[in-house]
Parts: C-alpha cells; sequence; structure tokens
C-alpha cells in the first residue's frame, strides 16, 4: 500500500484578502480529508512569517459543521513558528523549526496554496516554491503575476483578441503631475470603476458615477497600488466560468452573480444574506458556448495552469461579451463560484481537488531537467 501524499495548505497571508484566504484553506482542507491524503496547515502571518498549525485545531475546525458564509467559517493562524525548506531528494520540501537534530516537522510532496491578493497570486510565492523544487497547485510565476495584474491582463487578452471593456492606467507619479484627473480619462463615459491594479476580492475598488469625486476614487486605489486602472462600466449581467486542466484545460458550467447597488462589493460577496449565485446561468446556448471558449482562450492567453475563475460581462442589448479578469486562486470555500460551477457538470468538490493536485505533481514531473533544481 502507497503512502498517503502529504499535502502542505498555506494559507492567510500579508494581503488584504487574509481572511478570504483563510476561509478558502478550510473549504480545502475539508475536502482533501478521507480522499488518501495527510494534510498539514502552514498559516502565513500578516506580516509574512509561518507558522505551523497544530493537527489537533486542524481537525477539530475541519469537522465543525460548516457556516452559513464563508467568511465566518476560516482557518486560523496559530502555532510555532517554521520555515520551508528544499527536501533530502527533488520535488520534497521541510517544514523546519531550525538545524538542530529533530526540527524537521514534516517532509511534504505538494504545497496548496491558497492564498488571495499580493505575495499570494501574484507570483511571489510561485516563486518560492519553484526555487525549493516542490510540486504546487495552480499556475505558475508568470500566469499569477500577469492574472494579479489587471493591467498586464487586458495587454494579454487584447493581444490575443479577447475582448476587454474599454479602459486606461497610470501610475502614482503621473497623477500626481496632472492638476485634473479628469483628463486620465478622457474617452471614458460613465460609471467608471476605479481599481489597485494588483488586489482582489473587490478591494480597494470604487465605482464613479456622474457628479462623484473621481479623485477620491484614485486615492482610494492608490491605497493598495501604485498602479491605477480606470475601467468604463458596461450595463449587463455578470457571468463567471471555471477553468480546470493543463495542456487541455476545460470549461465548467457558465454561473451568474446577481448584483445589486450596481457592482458586486466586498460586502455583498463575504457578508451578505442572500446568495447571490445563480448556476447554471439561464443564457442561450450560443453564449453558454462562447462564454466557455472565451475562458479557454483567456486562460491560454495568460499561460494557464491547473485552474482560473474568468469573470465577464454580458451586454445583452448588444450581445456583446467582455472578459473582465482572471481569478487564478479564486474563491474555495463550499459557497464559493469554482466548486459551484463544477458541481452543475457533476465535477465534485473532492475530485475538483483531485485533479489540481495530479496537476501540480504533473507539471513538476514534466519540467525541464535544467530547471528542476533547489535553493538550500
Amino acid at each position: 500500500m502507497s503512502a498517503p501524499v502529504r499535502i502542505g495548505i498555506l494559507f492567510g497571508g500579508p494581503s488584504a484578502e487574509h481572511e478570504v484566504s483563510c476561509a478558502s484553506a478550510l473549504g480545502v482542507a475539508r475536502a482533501l480529508a478521507g480522499g488518501g491524503y495527510r494534510t498539514v496547515a502552514i498559516g502565513v502571518t500578516r506580516s509574512g512569517g509561518f507558522r505551523l498549525m497544530p493537527d489537533a485545531l486542524l481537525a477539530e475546525l475541519r469537522d465543525r459543521p460548516a457556516g452559513e458564509r464563508a467568511i465566518d467559517d476560516q482557518l486560523v493562524v496559530t502555532g510555532p513558528a517554521v520555515e520551508l525548506r528544499a527536501g533530502p531528494r527533488p520535488g520534497v520540501v521541510q517544514v523546519s523549526a531550525g538545524n538542530a537534530p529533530g526540527a524537521v516537522h514534516a517532509e511534504l510532496d505538494v504545497i496548496f496554496p491558497v492564498l488571495h491578493g499580493p505575495y499570494g497570486e501574484d507570483g511571489v510565492v510561485q516563486g518560492l516554491l519553484e526555487s525549493l523544487n516542490v510540486p504546487y497547485v495552480g499556475c505558475g510565476i508568470l500566469a499569477s503575476a500577469v492574472g494579479m495584474n489587471k493591467v498586464a491582463m487586458k495587454r494579454a487578452l487584447r493581444a490575443e483578441g479577447i475582448p476587454v471593456t474599454p479602459y486606461v492606467s497610470f501610475d502614482a507619479h503621473t497623477y500626481r503631475a496632472v492638476d485634473d484627473p479628469e483628463k486620465l480619462v478622457t474617452g471614458l463615459s460613465r460609471p467608471l470603476f476605479v481599481k489597485p491594479a494588483s488586489m482582489g476580492s473587490s478591494i480597494g475598488i470604487s465605482r464613479v458615477d456622474e457628479g462623484d469625486d473621481l479623485a477620491a476614487a484614485v486615492e482610494e486605489a492608490l491605497r493598495h497600488d501604485q498602479l491605477v486602472m480606470v475601467e468604463q462600466g458596461v450595463a449587463g449581467r455578470e457571468l463567471e466560468c471555471a477553468v480546470l486542466g493543463g495542456w487541455r484545460p476545460e470549461a465548467s458550467a457558465v454561473g451568474e452573480v446577481q448584483v445589486s447597488g450596481g457592482w458586486f462589493d466586498y460586502q455583498q460577496k463575504y457578508f451578505g444574506d442572500a446568495d447571490p449565485m445563480i448556476v447554471p446561468a439561464a443564457l442561450p446556448d450560443e453564449v453558454t458556448a462562447r462564454v466557455r471558449e472565451l475562458s479557454l482562450r483567456a486562460f491560454a492567453a495568460i499561460g494557464g495552469w491547473g485552474l482560473a475563475r474568468v469573470d465577464f460581462f454580458y451586454d445583452e442589448t448588444a450581445g456583446e461579451l467582455y472578459v473582465n479578469e482572471l481569478n487564478t486562486m479564486p474563491g474555495f470555500t463550499a459557497h464559493s463560484m469554482y466548486p459551484k460551477v463544477w458541481a452543475a457538470v457533476g465535477v465534485s468538490y473532492r475530485e475538483v481537488v483531485d485533479r489540481l493536485v495530479e496537476l501540480a505533481r504533473l507539471r513538476h514531473a514534466e519540467r525541464p531537467a535544467s530547471t528542476a533544481g533547489s535553493i538550500r
């Protein structure tokens, strides 16, 4: 009988999406339970330190009944300080408290980085895991970085002929140098959505209608990033589709987000009393097929691997679809859209995480020999 695959769930992190990551991580821990895996939870503090969660506490949280809202149902960053280091053989990473004998707490075969936002979804932790020569779930360094940076992502999509909404971008220096921020958005019409280039979960985003203060919205975005993107709003439905796979990825059913107040903000996503998601979305067959096709094309455009959720605007009047963004590590709770749209086509949450672990190991096994070293 083969030994169980040892999986480290990496969660938390220093970004503003810390709580969302903790909620996603508990969903992953529950899905991995009983699947022939040995799971270890490694929390990342807001200051960037690693903490090894006690097994008993992980089991206690994992075995609790799921809460009604994902954000109320989380792992916690706790436990002794540890570090990750390259293991005694390729493909293994050690969780260690130092160099003393017996300081190795665990050896892991795969890392599942359930981290959202900067430092977790933007290629930073992926670079760390590449340097340790360990398989990890999700997109690699480049795809993660492009997917996280909304400006780079839009450029990649446009280069492949994928429709995106009109937008402009500018950095903090450019913004401070103009006497009127309206000069930076010439050609765009209200409503506008002002966003930090690299942030998720609608954090730092403002809707700007006629008469609203554009400068205040830009200042809010600059609290989270030095690069700002301003998009022209689209009157239409918000659709989402999941992608799963490696060389030949597949697209899921299409879901729809019911939005109130003009856009899907952080409060609605995580603290709303009603489930805003409709799966599958009521769409003509040709529109569903087009969403799924564009999702796969967008995934390929950023060089994706493993998973992503692709978000769309659908202007029914004009019959136009626009890719809004890709999330290379989307919300992963049982309440999240990603597992829901796969469940709609008969792929359970457990099957999704199983396939993601397999894809992590496949990518690692196919690494060219010249890149298979590690930093020790």
